[in-house]
């Protein structure tokens, strides 16, 4: 039940929800984003943020107070390339962006079979959404929730047919992005399936000598580039400062098995101390039971991912021979629930991330 109005330190001061927050959409006019339908989210805290509708409802820009959260590509948000999935295509349309949604039959690099051919991390990144509901917050009634959901398919005659159903909400006052997604198999055959949410963190959260936080075992991925940081003895955990052996495609990817709380919820995320702030992701291990770990120091490309998956960027031949690709059979979904929360100032980070 929600507090009455009066409760709130803002009763009978308030004209418009807009002076504290809500949401507010348009459509970009310029550049290679330009006719890309956006929302910007506006918490009535330090957090805000962009979800690009025309893209799967992913979320692009984030900010909390003067602070940048996300890692920016060059080529930043564009237009969707829905038919962009051979090879490496994905990469010209990659925003990097708070979060990237990869799937949502393949993740991991290009690759065939007798079946198809598969593009580097799925098509649904480039899918745009058909809206079903906003939901803006109306603090005179106590209701401070605010919610923005969609309908994403990724389909073709013959199958496969799936229908992503996606709903991003936040609470006024709160640092906190909540994430439920439902992904339905809308076909008549079973369809493999795989998702990996891709959330890529840039400067200045990231810097060196930032944490990377969680709890449960890292390995490598076994390629040589991947050994150079997470088979060996450095600290992996520690942010790197740029590196010019990462310029073009250096990069190194370890496989996090994170450790679930009492509750079954894994955390894991970002702190820097000179800011003070800390990033974390929650989510139920049930669902998303491996995190990715992308660190990418390159001069002018900087980033750290920490990517929750049904998989790890594996792809479907591999993940079958090891048994682990999930399946959907005719009619049937799977849920995901993920929060993405900011913590400022000591006891709150020591709250949030446990260390």
């Amino acid at each position: 039940m929600s507090p009455r109005a009066s409760s709130f330190p803002w009763a009978g001061k308030v004209s418009h929800p807009a002076q504290l927050g809500g949401i507010e959409t348009s459509v970009l006019d310029d550049g290679p984003a330009r006719g890309v339908r956006v929302a910007w989210f506006n918490t009535g805290s330090p957090l805000r943020f962009k979800v690009a509708i025309d893209r799967a409802l992913d979320i692009v820009d984030a900010f909390y107070s003067e602070h940048s959260l996300a890692w920016i590509s060059h080529g930043g948000l564009t237009a969707p390339r829905p038919d962009a999935n051979r090879g490496f295509e994905w990469l010209y349309a990659f925003p990097g962006g708070l979060l990237t949604t990869c799937g949502l039959t393949h993740i991991g690099g290009p690759e065939s079979d007798a079946s198809e051919e598969r593009g580097l991390h799925g098509r649904i990144s480039n899918q745009p959404a058909a809206i079903t509901s906003v939901v803006q917050p109306d603090p005179a009634a106590g209701q401070l929730d605010m919610s923005l959901t969609g309908v994403v398919k990724e389909s073709r005659v013959f199958g496969p047919s799936l229908e992503l159903t996606r709903t991003i909400s936040a609470r006024l006052g709160e640092p906190v992005i909540r994430l439920r997604d439902v992904v339905a198999n809308r076909g008549n055959r079973p369809i493999p399936h795989m998702i990996l949410y891709h959330c890529n963190f840039g400067w200045p959260l990231v810097d060196e000598g930032a944490d990377v936080v969680y709890n449960g075992a890292c390995r490598s991925f076994g390629r040589p580039q991947d050994d150079e940081l997470f088979a060996s003895r450095h600290n992996f955990r520690k942010c790197s400062g740029v590196l010019k052996r990462h310029s073009g495609t250096g990069e190194s990817c370890g496989l996090i098995d994170p450790a679930p709380d009492r509750r079954g919820l894994c955390t894991v995320g970002l702190r820097n101390r000179r800011l003070g702030l800390a990033l974390a992701l929650k989510f139920p291990k049930r669902q998303l039971p491996w995190v990715t770990n992308w660190q990418h120091w390159g001069p002018g490309e900087y980033v750290c991912a920490l990517e929750p998956g049904t998989n790890g960027p594996i792809g479907q031949i591999k993940a079958r021979k090891a048994g682990e690709l999930l399946t959907l059979g005719p009619g049937q979904s799977r849920t995901y629930e993920m929060e993405i929360r900011l913590a400022a100032g000591r006891s709150e980070i020591l709250d949030l991330l446990g260390a």
